[in-house]
């Protein structure tokens, strides 16, 4: 059983949409019954029925964590608690400006894609 108010995903991606900085290039998909958000191409948000979370690192992620009701993602009241993607409470997804510097300082913490090409482990096996 979920507690808490429920959240429609479509609707927290159009908030998300709205307070997004104009030179982000966003992008959203279906899944896992939610959806997901990627900022140039990688995942940062999960948009589910639980609320929109946002992927977080380092000194923004213990910033963030200090924001009064914000607590790590979990789907289900059972699960573990996300380790890197944070709930943000109704205060901050009301807040046009606060949610779309926590969107600028997720995406901006996202690890740069790399050149090399990953390794096949079953190489050489």
């Amino acid at each position: 059983m979920r507690r808490g108010v429920e959240h429609d995903p479509k609707a927290l991606q159009a908030i998300m949409e709205a307070a997004s900085p104009p030179d982000l290039e966003l992008a959203f998909r279906p899944m896992f019954g939610g959806i997901f958000g990627y900022a140039d191409g990688k995942a940062f948000a999960s948009l589910s029925n639980v609320g929109l979370a946002l992927k977080m690192t380092g000194a923004d992620h213990t910033a963030l964590s200090a924001v009064p009701d914000v607590k790590p993602l979990r789907y289900e009241p059972q699960d573990p608690p996300s380790k890197s993607y944070l709930l943000l409470p109704e205060a901050v997804l009301s807040d046009p400006d606060n949610l779309r510097s926590w969107i600028a300082r997720g995406a901006a913490g996202l690890k740069p894609k790399t050149g090399k090409p990953r390794k096949n482990s079953l190489e050489g096996k």
